[in-house]
């Protein structure tokens, strides 16, 4: 499962989508040259046969299949360059991982499910029930992915031959990098939102993967119809009530879902995946979960004041140093929190905590016959839950932290952090330092003695883990014992990197959709367009919201149903014609007439293929696009904004980065829907936002630090840069690197057998800090009477 352990060929075990045990799973110990001579070996057996017999069908087969044997012959030398110099940029030689490994996983992945799927093809092409329309589609599909996965191997050459040797970021602002963002924006996207959504991750999560794919576009089909009333958290229950009744065409019309996903993620606002996000947050959600999560004994939501309070320092705990409260942004307010314990212990009824219990908190409170309390547990985990900066709450990461509290014998304080944009930078710094303090000081209430401290978290909040140990260290207060953190984003700006190309395929982790939360939490996204004030930032109660909504939820409903059923009586008007669904996919696409060239670039009337020179003279959107995208995605502030301070009106003001150069007769498919611009701020350089760019005497004041990484997260070369910086600085530092899961797999955790185990690793490594007897002189200490701006020279020295 982890990088270091994997049987060889594991990065083929992604590939095994719905096939036969064993078809696949063996083909994936081919190497790559063997691999290569049998994806053309068995694409010319039906070239042959369907030459057969030209008709429409077969020069459609034929043209598929030739495409893939260009694209075959285009990425072996690629993949074979990449082979030969990817350890030079891995961790260490047992964590053999990086951005550049990744691309080839999931090239490889996909050449093995072609080949797999041509194998099928070949066998039961005779038989009656061969399904021809269908297969035609799947293999056009992986012909189209396949070549869109060599434009981006290109792309990393490009990065390959740049970068300094073991750098995994372009250093540069601008060139690679707005190549990138120019890329992102023209390619298309949408073959891997359709029916090879998820080929490159482990089969058992992609059925999640298209439930969640098919659920987003229906749920943004209904989000501007509720978007003038749009306030706060609220109307996204009935939006995903209305959503249901609108989600049969995407599951039957993958092409339809893979153009919509794609049109959805280039062009709408921050707040639409808030809304989209939090809909963990409903209660009826959060409550069929709770029935399959581990029970228990405490589970309560605190609300701690904005009230100053003292904490000794480390280096002389007669010297006191005040912690303030936070106040950026909306001033001071409280900092919200929720105590989980697997035992209820001394202090967690407390007269004490339960003034700061909120009142919907002893409903989560286990009313089983209550036993002997147990003693204080000598440990305690501080977690920052993930969601982008953006979205989600402790409530959704209650699963999983319920399974660390038994399973660690400690209670676990997750901290709800407010959110951007309505928060921006440093407002979650502020209030997860304030929170890590206030429970360093009262860790008694918890049900801790706080012998040992551990911080933990995910994707934004593995950022929130580091920063905070930083600003820790700079305060000379005490430091957790060590920090576990999953997928960290370590680098917040639109820096190019191999592992950052996945964005273009990632169903969960889009570019458009990243570089949006990182500016909603640099403060270059508006908020919601009204009046931010400190209520705001005060995270929807659902059993209010369930409450105070219901009326609109049954509305909604009834309308939702209403226009399905109407949706079902039109489409049985017509005389007889074939249902215009289904019009939409396979059987449409075999009565489109071929051109003379046979060219996968017409099969779908919502893609047009373009080369790099007509995309610059262009601004036309794709067929099937250009009245749609105006009406959802422009106008307005979610037309005007996308990531990093987008502006559609300044599209002809500025000069367009030209597009990356491919190799002569090479150009993927486009389809210039999306309008990311790199527009650079001071702060996304901030040590406290991007750890990565922090100076060596920060780094060096850090505890131990556990990472664990996803080989096909597009944060992938965050980690690893991270653990290299910290390597060289001569720091205590480890990084784990799971095959063949998602970014977020923590969230997932209770999905499969692998997630299972991913979280396990992660567990393994918080006991390794809450359990390790060695006591780290902390060299926060060497420079406690150094300005921080100004490091001592022998502290470079040191970590040389």
């Amino acid at each position: 499962m982890a990088s270091g352990g994997a049987a060889p060929g594991s990065e083929g075990r992604g590939a095994s989508v719905r096939e036969p045990a064993g078809s696949i799973k063996h083909a994936s110990s081919m190497d790559t040259r063997t691999m290569f001579l049998v994806l053309l070996s068995v694409t010319e057996d039906n070239v042959r046969f369907f030459q057969e017999n030209l008709s429409e069908t077969s020069r459609r087969f034929i043209a598929a299949f030739t495409q893939i044997q260009e694209h075959g012959r285009g990425l072996q030398p690629l993949m074979l360059s990449f082979s030969a110099v990817c350890a030079d940029f891995d961790f260490d030689e047992r964590t053999p991982a990086n951005g550049y490994r990744s691309l080839m996983k999931v090239v490889r992945s996909c050449v093995l499910h072609i080949i797999h799927k041509a194998r099928y093809i070949s066998a039961n092409r005779h038989s009656i029930f061969f399904r021809t329309s269908h297969n035609l589609m799947e293999i056009e599909a992986y012909s189209s992915a396949l070549r869109q996965l060599r434009a981006l191997l290109y792309i990393a050459q490009k990065l390959l031959t740049t970068n300094k040797l073991g750098d995994l970021f372009f250093s540069e602002e601008r060139g690679l990098s707005e190549e990138f963002l120019h890329e992102s924006n023209s390619m298309h996207k949408g073959c891997f939102y359709g029916r090879c959504l998820g080929f490159q991750f482990s089969p058992s999560i992609r059925p999640f993967l298209q439930t969640i794919s098919i659920g987003l576009v229906s749920f943004g089909e209904n989000y501007r119809r509720h978007e003038t009333s749009f306030v706060g958290s609220l109307p996204q229950y009935g939006i995903a009530a209305t959503s249901i009744f609108t989600s049969g065409k995407y599951a039957i019309d993958p092409e339809l879902r893979g153009s919509e996903f794609e049109r959805l993620t280039q062009n709408l606002d921050v707040h639409f995946w808030k809304a989209f996000w939090n809909i963990t947050e409903m209660e009826i959600l959060a409550s069929l979960v709770t029935l399959t999560s581990t029970t228990v004994r405490v589970n309560k939501t605190l609300s701690v004041p904005p009230n100053p309070f003292e904490l000794p320092l480390l280096v002389d705990p007669n010297l006191m140093v005040q912690i303030t409260p936070p106040v950026a942004h909306s001033g001071p307010g409280p900092v919200q929190m929720r105590l989980i314990s697997y035992e209820l212990r001394d202090g967690q009824e407390s007269d004490e905590l339960n003034s700061l219990c909120k009142p919907e908190a002893q409903l989560s409170l286990d009313m089983r016959l209550k036993s002997k309390k147990a003693p204080r547990s000598r440990f305690l985990v501080v977690h920052f839950h993930g969601g982008g900066f953006v979205a989600q709450t402790s409530k959704s990461h209650e699963p999983y932290l319920k399974s660390w509290s038994h399973e660690l014998d400690s209670p676990i304080l997750s901290v709800d952090y407010s959110l951007a944009p309505e928060a921006p930078f440093p407002r979650a710094l502020e209030e997860c330092f304030f929170a890590y303090c206030w429970a360093v000081k009262n860790c008694h209430l918890l049900g801790s003695t706080g012998e040992r401290i551990c911080l933990a978290g995910d994707s934004a909040g593995g950022n929130l883990c580091i920063t905070v140990c930083m600003q820790a260290a700079s305060y000379g207060v005490r430091l957790p014992d060590g920090i576990m953190v999953a997928y960290p984003a370590t680098l917040l700006q639109a820096t190019a990197s191999p592992s950052r190309l996945l964005t273009f395929i990632d169903p969960l982790l889009p570019l458009s959709v990243l570089s949006r939360c990182l500016g909603a939490y640099a403060g270059l996204e508006p908020a919601d367009g009204s009046p931010s004030s400190s209520s705001s930032l005060e995270k929807a109660d659902p059993l209010s919201v369930a409450r105070n909504d219901t009326a609109p939820i049954l509305r909604d409903i009834r309308l939702g149903a209403s226009a399905w059923i109407s949706s079902l009586l039109d489409s049985g008007k017509g005389g007889g014609k074939p249902d215009g669904l289904r019009k939409s996919c396979s059987e449409a696409a075999l009565s489109r007439p071929c051109s003379s060239h046979s060219s996968l670039d017409s099969q779908r009337d919502y893609v047009m293929s373009r080369t790099c020179e007509e995309a610059e003279e262009e601004t036309v959107l794709a067929p099937g696009q250009g009245e749609q995208l105006p009406a959802r995605g422009g106008g307005g502030r979610d037309g005007a904004r996308l990531g990093f301070e987008l502006g559609l009106e300044e599209k002809e003001e500025e000069p367009r980065p030209r597009a990356s150069k491919f190799p002569e007769g090479f150009q993927p498919l486009r389809s210039g829907s999306g309008n990311i611009k790199m527009h650079t701020s001071a702060i996304v350089k901030n040590p406290f936002m991007s750890p990565l760019l922090a100076p060596d005497h920060m780094l060096k004041g850090l505890p131990a630090v556990h990472l664990v990484a996803c080989a096909l997260d597009p944060m992938l070369d965050d980690a690893v840069m991270f653990a290299k910086r910290l390597r060289g600085l001569g720091q205590p530092v480890t990084l784990c690197v799971v095959e063949d899961l998602p970014h977020g797999f923590l969230s997932l955790s209770q999905l499969s057998r692998e997630t299972k185990e991913a979280s396990k690793i992660c567990v393994a490594k918080i006991r390794e800090v809450l359990q390790s007897k060695t006591v780290r002189a902390h060299r926060k200490l060497e420079r406690l009477g150094a300005k921080p701006q100004v490091p001592q020279p022998v502290d470079r020295e040191t970590g040389a």
